[in-house]
């Protein structure tokens, strides 16, 4: 689990220019970098930095210098005074450069604080690691969403979400037939978090932009569904060799592995069959994790808010792996030192914005109201598709292995190490991209905490 710091560097500029306020921000204010010229003697060089007003910092390979200004001049009446002295090479501010990020030109992408903000899962960074891998926005990988449907084609009376371009055919086992179209328009709005089109001047942005989404329908209108066609499901995409299977729905709490053998045998098929399965921890505020996020061959998430705090509704235990971006209020929680620091229960946090439809299956827009882990599971859904599709940890990694590089480059929030709120942390998709895959466990041992089958 990372903490990842801010990155500064200081860079010579090949040539001074005027300093506008905004080129000021550019460079570290009261330093200045200069070369003397070769053969200058050391007793030369602190003649030049007292005349000038400077005190050495550090000294670099290569003859260069670090000055700190100490008379209160600005770092443009310094740079020119030490470059008219004849025994300077050159002298240049401290150049600042930050991290580059793809930041996409989707008029919604500001809303989206679960990508971009403090406690995001840092997309930016990520969607660059992953054109910088071959697989911009993770293209090439498949990722089954079993849920209400999806809005994917026009036919009859239903329309195609116009953000959501990429799909491959899936099944309908609520009305039996090849048109898994969506009927509640939550199956789209997770679709939305994982892959939808990015960077088109158009809705909001997705994590895995260039997936292709296989829409299959277990649960109805309503937002229900039965074990049978969840499991079908479920079988039906693990079958078709999807990368990645998202589960956003719950069993109640109470429900236990042997009351859903159906849930559970297909779930064990899935992980045989080489597929990543994710799902929602629970919106019961229960202190233990619902199925299918209960069963050990699926990753469990849990919600966050904008605050980087437990929801209010998101379910806890030891079945929690990771934590990720759910949107509402903050758990009343004060019993470990970060969620008494951070967290404020009675304010209200935003929502996940995703496009899907409003008032009728042909009408489209970004709805308030959308939070729970299962808006939470899409965000991992999505890194574990952009894993897949860069090769991360090759051609074709296990299940386990996607895993254990999400859970290790989680950003270790709530109390340290794994916990029962939080798992091995927040999702960061970029550090599952940047850093080196963890190593195995030992011979075995499994990488996953749960007892659960």
């Amino acid at each position: 689990m990372n903490r990842i710091p801010l990155l500064l560097a200081a860079l010579a500029a090949a040539a001074l220019l005027s300093a506008s306020p905004a080129e000021a921000e550019t460079y570290v204010p009261g330093e200045v970098i200069v070369k003397y010229r070769d053969g200058t003697s050391g007793i030369a060089q602190q003649a030049v930095e007292q005349t000038t007003g400077t005190d050495i910092l550090l000294e670099a390979p290569g003859g260069t210098a670090q000055l700190e200004i100490e008379d209160g001049d600005s770092v443009r009446q310094t740079v020119d005074e030490l470059q008219s002295d004849p025994s300077v090479a050159y002298a240049r501010p401290n150049y600042v450069a930050r991290a580059s990020a793809f930041v996409p030109d989707d008029p919604a992408f500001p809303r989206q604080w679960n990508l971009s903000g403090p406690f995001g899962v840092n997309m930016p960074e990520a969607w660059d690691l992953a054109a910088a891998r071959g697989a911009p926005g993770g293209a090439g990988a498949v990722v089954a969403v079993l849920d209400t449907g999806v809005a994917y084609q026009n036919y009859g009376r239903y329309r195609r979400a116009p953000d959501l371009r990429r799909f491959v055919r899936g099944y309908d086992f609520v009305d039996f037939d090849r048109h898994p179209n969506d009927q509640n328009g939550h199956g789209t709005h997770v679709s939305g978090t994982i892959a939808q089109t990015t960077n088109n001047g158009l809705g909001a942005a997705g994590i895995a932009y260039m997936a292709k989404i296989m829409p299959v329908r277990g649960l109805d209108a309503d937002g229900a569904g039965d074990t049978f066609s969840i499991s079908r499901g479920i079988r039906f995409a693990a079958r078709r060799n999807v990368d990645v299977i998202n589960l956003s729905l719950e069993f109640d709490a109470s429900v236990r592995a042997s009351q859903i053998p159906d849930i559970v045998s297909a779930l064990r098929y899935a992980r045989e069959k080489g597929v990543v399965v994710v799902a929602a921890g629970g919106n019961q505020g229960d202190a233990l994790v619902a199925y299918p996020a209960r069963a050990r061959s699926v990753i469990g998430v849990a919600a966050t808010t904008i605050r980087g705090c437990q929801a209010d509704y998101s379910n806890s235990g030891v079945s929690t792996d990771l934590a990720a971006p759910g949107g509402g209020v903050d758990a009343m929680n004060s019993d470990d030192a970060y969620d008494e620091a951070v967290c404020r229960p009675k304010e209200r946090g935003p929502f996940i914005f995703q496009e899907t439809f409003t008032t009728s299956v042909r009408r489209f827009g970004l709805p308030r109201g959308y939070e729970g882990t299962s808006m939470a599971s899409p965000h991992v859904a999505g890194a574990a598709a952009l894993v897949v599709a860069t090769q991360r940890l090759g051609a074709n990694p296990e299940p386990g292995e996607v895993e254990r590089l999400l859970e290790s480059t989680a950003r270790d929030i709530g109390e340290p190490g794994f916990d029962n709120r939080y798992g091995h942390g927040l999702l960061d998709v970029a550090a599952a991209l940047r850093y080196p895959a963890p190593p195995p466990p030992p011979p075995g041992e499994s990488p996953l905490r749960r007892r659960s089958p």
